[in-house]
């Protein structure tokens, strides 16, 4: 068969249909197997399932940086021109020389695939080589070649010539070229050339010809270029390169193909284009007339060396069959574009999320790749090691073991310029939150808790927490059931005659103690039933409170500053204001010894003419600045600012250290930026109020509240009633919000603690009631704001790979400086009053934003208005009909109304409940959906594994009876016949 039919003949076919590859290459080996419908590992994927096996035991393999050169004339020298690089992706040296391309993704003829399986069949391969030098290795390849009869003797010298040429990169310029040989690259001359190999007529000089080592035309040592080479920020700092080399020369009648391996990575000089340790070389050398196959079979080569599956198998092979494997498990994941369908020319840029090897690797039939809720590791129930029920006060035990090993992690960890923009960031929400439920508290309870008890409360409460809690990221705040607990509680107390400081005083003692039994029995092990159906419904709910709180406080500045809109400019003359003085009879109060006849009144000011007794008289009396637009603009400055900034890191403006800076400290920069605007136009608008004074809101209460002496005895006793109540309120407030944050998909490394949580805010509900200050319970949306400001990404990616998520920067430092700033932050109200409310609106309205992104609950809900045509591909839409997508989004939309209305109205007092009541739900929707479909729209709930088994053989049985099986062994059976009539008439049989 010739190349060119062989070319041709595999792309026809699988343009028509759609086979794994691997089988036709088994046909084109004279083989033909079994229909792939029955073969539940192909042969290739067993051998590396073999050579794999023991992956969990050994070392991860190195980054490979792969570069391919090409060998080509310098005016009458020879040299190896760096052509293209890999290290994720592809990049080429553009015609001209003058420019890197983009990186993309390497498209490759699937002819190069099969010749470079060919080569590797026929070639020499030399594994473990032990290689200290370029010319060793280059002579070590050339005795093999002889040794194996694939050359003669005579070419040796030819070959070690050609091999030992010097190497140039793209960071080195031709230091010869001319604005004469510029004007020619523009007129179709000569450096053109620089992708096309000419064929090498050799006439090596008798005096070097039994000397490789006088042959040899590359430094032994790296160059300053190369050191000095920024692309090394690119590449990891334990990778290791694979060097291709291609070219064609005239001494050659049949290719030149060696695979080699060293048993240790070695520095060969100027080799590569960075100074990175060289592992594997490709030599591929043939006669003229296949300059453009050579080069797709090395950047075929090229390609599989980046590959994550290939290079594990090209590292850990023990023989040529083994790379042979890797090529044909290769082969079965590839997908071949119709010709006539796309243009090979275009450049396809990388993708945004790069799929993990890992499937491949561990197996290798599969051909979805999508996962399961609850299954995978996208976040399901809380697992058996976390918070299984043990014996007494066993889960507590166990979250102290699994939290004190990473004590003194959790503080120096803290100290990196990521943790300032947290601190700030979540120290402005928090002295927010603390001011706005300070006034509201104070309104409630006839300020016996105000604006004081609000910030020390928070900075006490928040610190010790941070201190010593089982998960600091958590972020405790008082919240909207507490608010409501606290005004109820106040107006039964005055009713009844009942001392409120005390009556709650005993209420939080007894709660302590509830919370302080639940943790002795592990009742957290009730997290186990909050699925994604559960989480996702709340976190929904304190996500809008937060849009829906900052958007009224905006509207709320439209009715006391409201906007001029009876102003008529050409009506301007007629707007004028006067104070008159009062009548000199009538007396005023408080200003009797004040002689109005001496006064000026038309000098006076607004505020000192009411003062005074006078009236105001004119059309522009009542004219104020527009501030309530002026506060939108604050608003939605800041919002918009922040979002902007936040997104800057996938810009591709400036380098990738400074766009990340901007993305950290994209809220401070927005809120300055804002603040700065305000300050300049001068308008008097809402600003941040701090307390100045350490004292308690209310005169005569002090700090700490007596437990006897005000109320009967049976108080003490009766308010344990009451306190179950707020044990509820702050148990699944706690808990569901301490599941949220502890999801799989923030990858927290250093686990959980939900026993040792729970005990803690158990204790900090004694210490605040005996102070007279506010409870406080895990804050959800300021804590997953605190954990996207804490999120970290690698540091180096290859060109066009997006930065990969790595987890959370797991420490206590960033919230113990946010509660101390809190505590402190009567001191700092002379900086603080600068602020502008509405500024502060704008963060809280991205805090409840920016918490939406990424919970699928509202992904689906957007879904609703799409089109199918142009939905996004989530993996569940795969899996499940899209109608039951859609009754399951409109269970969780009407769960989510009922909350809302709940939470409107005076029964927001029982909302936990309510939660709990959203887990019975889920456990409902088992009789209206299979386990299957539950299984990618939510979590599957403990127990029901079993259950989902059965559905799936349900499912395996009617595919049966569809007759799928027998469909797909006639298409590979009408293909076999296809391919041996094509292989005959190739080979000229019969």
């Amino acid at each position: 068969m010739t190349a060119a039919h062989s070319a041709c003949l595999p792309l026809v076919l699988l343009t028509k249909l759609s086979v794994p590859l691997s089988a036709v290459f088994s046909v084109f080996n004279f083989s033909i197997p079994s229909p792939p419908v029955h073969l539940t590992v192909s042969p290739a994927a067993e051998r590396l399932r073999y050579i794999l096996g023991d992956d969990e035991e050994t070392m991860p393999t190195p980054t490979l940086f792969t570069e391919m050169d090409t060998l080509q004339h310098e005016g009458d020298e020879l040299e190896w021109r760096e052509s293209a690089r890999w290290v994720k992706f592809e990049e080429k040296v553009e015609e001209g020389g003058e420019r890197w391309s983009k990186p993309h993704v390497s498209t490759l003829s699937l002819h190069s695939l099969f010749e470079l399986r060919t080569c590797l069949q026929t070639g020499t391969v030399l594994l473990d080589l032990e290689g200290y030098s370029l010319p060793q290795i280059v002579d070590d390849i050339i005795e093999r070649q002889i040794e194996e009869g694939l050359i003669g003797p005579e070419l040796r010298d030819k070959i070690s010539f050609v091999l030992l040429r010097k190497h140039r990169h793209q960071t080195k310029k031709p230091i010869h070229r001319s604005f004469a040989d510029l004007g020619k690259s523009g007129s179709g001359g000569s450096e053109c050339s620089i992708f096309k190999m000419v064929p090498v007529s050799l006439s090596i000089p008798t005096h070097i010809v039994h000397n490789s080592r006088s042959m040899n035309d590359i430094a032994e040592t790296p160059s300053t270029d190369q050191m000095k080479n920024k692309f090394m920020k690119k590449i990891p700092r334990d990778a290791e390169a694979s060097n291709v080399l291609v070219g064609e020369v005239d001494f050659l009648e049949k290719p030149f193909v060696s695979f080699v391996r060293l048993s240790q990575a070695t520095t060969l000089g100027g080799l590569t284009e960075v100074p990175v340790p060289t592992r594997f070389l490709f030599v591929l050398l043939g006669p003229p007339g296949k300059a453009k196959s050579y080069n797709e079979i090395g950047r075929a080569i090229a390609t599989l060396m980046v590959d994550d599956l290939f290079s594990d198998v090209a590292y850990k092979a023990r023989d040529r069959e083994d790379l042979i494997a890797g090529i044909d498990e290769f082969l079965d994941e590839v997908i071949v574009l119709p010709p006539g369908e796309w243009d090979p020319k275009i450049r396809i840029e990388p993708p945004k999320k790069i799929p993990s090897a890992d499937k491949r690797k561990s197996v290798f039939s599969l051909n979805e790749l999508g996962q399961m809720n609850g299954t995978a590791g996208g976040g399901g129930p809380v697992s058996d090691e976390e918070v299984m029920p043990a014996p007494f006060c066993g889960g507590l035990i166990l979250d102290i073991k699994r939290k004190f090993p990473w004590y003194l992690s959790d503080f120096y960890e803290g100290f990196h310029i990521q943790s300032i923009s947290a601190v700030l960031f979540i120290y402005l929400g928090c002295i927010t939150n603390a001011i706005t439920f300070g006034g509201l508290l104070g309104d409630a309870t006839d300020n016996y808790q105000g604006v004081m008890e609000s910030f020390l409360g928070t900075a006490l409460a928040g610190t010790v927490f941070c201190l010593f809690g089982g998960q600091p990221l958590i972020i405790l705040s008082s919240t909207g059931p507490i608010l409501i607990f606290e005004k109820l509680l106040y107006e039964f107390s005055k009713n009844n005659g009942i001392d409120y400081m005390e009556l709650r005083l005993w209420i939080g003692m007894h709660s302590c103690i509830q919370c302080f039994f639940l943790v002795a029995t592990d009742a957290s092990y009730i997290i186990k039933y909050m699925t994604r159906f559960t989480e996702e419904g709340f976190s929904s709910l304190i996500s809008f409170i937060f849009i829906s709180d900052a958007i009224k406080k905006m509207v709320g500045a439209f009715k006391y500053y409201p906007i001029n809109i009876d102003f008529k400019p050409d009506y301007v003359t007629a707007y004028k204001c006067e104070c008159l003085a009062p009548d000199p009879s009538k007396s005023i109060l408080g200003v009797e010894h004040l002689n109005v006849t001496a006064l000026d009144w038309t000098q006076l000011s607004k505020k000192e003419c009411v003062k005074y007794g006078g009236s105001l008289v004119g059309k522009s009396c009542k004219y104020v600045p527009d501030l309530a637009l002026m506060s939108f603009i604050l608003f939605f400055g800041t919002y918009t600012m922040t979002v902007t900034l936040k997104k800057f890191k996938f810009s591709r403006y400036f380098p990738t250290k400074l766009r990340k800076l901007i993305s950290d400290f994209s809220i401070f920069m927005s809120i300055m930026t804002f603040v700065g605007l305000d300050m300049l136009i001068g308008l008097q608008t809402p600003k941040l109020i701090v307390p100045t004074d350490f004292k308690p809101t209310r005169a005569g209460r002090g700090w700490f509240v007596m437990p006897f002496g005000k109320n009967p005895w049976w108080v003490y006793l009766a308010s344990s009633v009451p306190a179950l109540l707020v044990t509820i309120l702050i148990f699944m407030d706690q808990q569901i919000s301490a599941v949220i944050v502890n999801r799989k998909e923030n990858k927290l490394k250093k686990g959980c603690g939900y026993h040792l949580d729970l005990l803690w805010v158990g204790v900090l509900m004694a210490v605040c009631s005996f102070m007279g200050l506010p409870w406080y319970v895990a804050a959800t949306v300021i804590s997953i704001a605190h954990i996207d400001s804490l999120k970290m990404e690698s540091e180096s990616s290859a060109p066009g790979e997006q930065p990969q998520f790595l987890g959370v920067r797991e420490q206590r430092l960033t919230g113990i400086l946010v509660f101390v700033l809190t505590g402190v932050s009567i001191f700092l109200a002379p900086i603080l009053q600068f602020i502008p409310m509405p500024v502060l609106y704008g963060v809280f309205l991205y805090m409840g934003v920016a918490s939406l992104s990424g919970i699928q609950f509202w992904d689906r809900i957007k879904l609703i208005m799409m089109p199918a045509k142009h939905q996004p591909d989530f993996s569940y839409l795969r899996h499940v009909p899209l109608r039951r997508i859609h009754l399951f989004t409109l269970l969780q939309i009407v769960c989510l109304a009922v909350l809302w209305i709940l939470k409107s109205t005076f029964l927001a007092i029982i909302f936990p409940v309510m939660i709990l009541g959203l887990m019975v739900v889920r456990k409902m929707l088992d009789m209206v959906f299979s386990q299957h479909d539950l299984a990618w729209v939510d979590d599957i709930l403990p127990g029901k594994e079993k259950k989902k088994k059965v559905d799936e053989k349900k499912n395996t049985k009617k595919d049966k009876k569809k007759g799928k099986g027998g469909e797909d062994r006639e298409d590979v059976s009408v293909l076999v016949v296809r391919l041996l009539k094509e292989r005959h008439r190739l080979l000229g049989l019969k």
